[in-house]
C-alpha cells in the first residue's frame, strides 16, 4: 500500500513538473518572436485618421476585392437593426469605433462600417499622404518602399483578432445569446 501511494505521488510530481516545464518553454518560445516582430517594424506616424476602405482600394484594388468576398466586409450588415448602435457590438463590427476619427454611425461614417483594412493596419491617412506621390511610379526603389511601409502598420501590434474573437481566447462573448451561432 505504501509503495502504491509512493508511486502515485511520484507520478503526480512528475506530471506537474512536466506541465510546468512545457508552460515555461511555451512562454519563452512565444515571447521572443513577438518581441522581434514588434521591434523590427517601426511605428507609423502619429496623429493618423481613418480614411475608409474605398480610399484604400484606390491603390490596393486586388486586396480590396479579396476583402469584399470575406465575411469581415459584412460584419456591420450582420447586426440586426437594434444592435447597430450598441457600443458593445460596434467595437467589433465597425472600424475605429470609439476613436476620434473612427466609426460614429452609418449615416456619417459609412465607409467605416464593417471590419475594414484599417481594423488590422490602423488609420491610413498618413499612408495615403506618403504614397500619393509614389502612385505613378511603376517600380519603387528600396527607399520608396521603406517610406510607404513605414507609414502604416503591416499588422497592428496588439492582437487585433482576439479583441473580437473573444470566445477563441476563452473569454465570455459579449454577443447576445440570441445572435450566437450554435454549432451542430
Amino acid at each position: 500500500m505504501y509503495q502504491t501511494m509512493r508511486t502515485v505521488v511520484a507520478g503526480i510530481f512528475v506530471a506537474l513538473l512536466a506541465v510546468a516545464l512545457i508552460s515555461a518553454l511555451a512562454t519563452v518560445g512565444s515571447a521572443r518572436p513577438e518581441a522581434a516582430e514588434t521591434a523590427a517594424e517601426p511605428a507609423p506616424p502619429a496623429d493618423q485618421t481613418y480614411v475608409g476602405s474605398k480610399r484604400c482600394a484606390s491603390c490596393h484594388f486586388e486586396e480590396f476585392m479579396k476583402w469584399k468576398k470575406d465575411k469581415h466586409s459584412t460584419t456591420f450588415d450582420l447586426l440586426p437593426k437594434q444592435y447597430q448602435k450598441d457600443p458593445k457590438c460596434l467595437k467589433c463590427h465597425t472600424t475605429g469605433y470609439g476613436e476620434p476619427s473612427g466609426f460614429k454611425d452609418f449615416e456619417s461614417t459609412p465607409s467605416l462600417a464593417g471590419t475594414t483594412c484599417e481594423t488590422c493596419h490602423g488609420p491610413g491617412s498618413k499612408h495615403e499622404e506618403v504614397c500619393k506621390p509614389l502612385a505613378k511610379i511603376k517600380q519603387l526603389n528600396a527607399a520608396q518602399q521603406k517610406q510607404a511601409k513605414d507609414s502604416i502598420w503591416l499588422m497592428t501590434p496588439k492582437n487585433v483578432c482576439i479583441e473580437c474573437h473573444l470566445t477563441k481566447a476563452h473569454k465570455e462573448s459579449v454577443t447576445p445569446k440570441e445572435l450566437r451561432k450554435t454549432k451542430p
